[in-house]
């Protein structure tokens, strides 16, 4: 059942959206993982190092976090910064979610990006 309550949403979508990227590396019953071309040239070890700096990221502000709801952020790992974003699509990942907050129809992906790609 759609919840229109934008409060009750917003800490659900939160809640939801740690738990995916606390998971890292997840297996896809949680989520997908997407990187950009910009990481191809890292070696599995900066990767997995990166990903552990996401995966414990913590510095949410009003800033990168607007609608308090813990999808995005920037890291900075071997000098570059490194975008990551958690968009929510329905469960067969062709359109949005039709309600972010029940993980029963929708499929978190989280994808990571150099900051210069953006």
């Amino acid at each position: 059942m759609l919840n229109t309550d934008p409060q009750t949403n917003c800490a659900a979508i939160r809640v939801l959206n740690d738990e995916l990227r606390r998971a890292l590396p997840f297996p896809k019953p949680l989520g997908l993982l997407m990187m950009t071309r910009g990481l191809q040239p890292l070696t599995v070890a900066k990767v997995s190092a990166l990903v552990v700096a996401i995966r414990d990221f913590k510095d949410f502000t009003p800033d990168n976090d607007p609608h308090g709801e813990h999808d995005f952020g920037a890291v900075e790992h071997d000098g570059v910064r490194y975008f990551w974003k958690i968009d929510a699509y329905d469960r067969a990942l062709e359109f949005a979610s039709p309600d972010p907050a029940d993980p029963a129809v929708t499929m978190r992906v989280l994808t990571i990006m150099r900051a210069d790609e953006y």
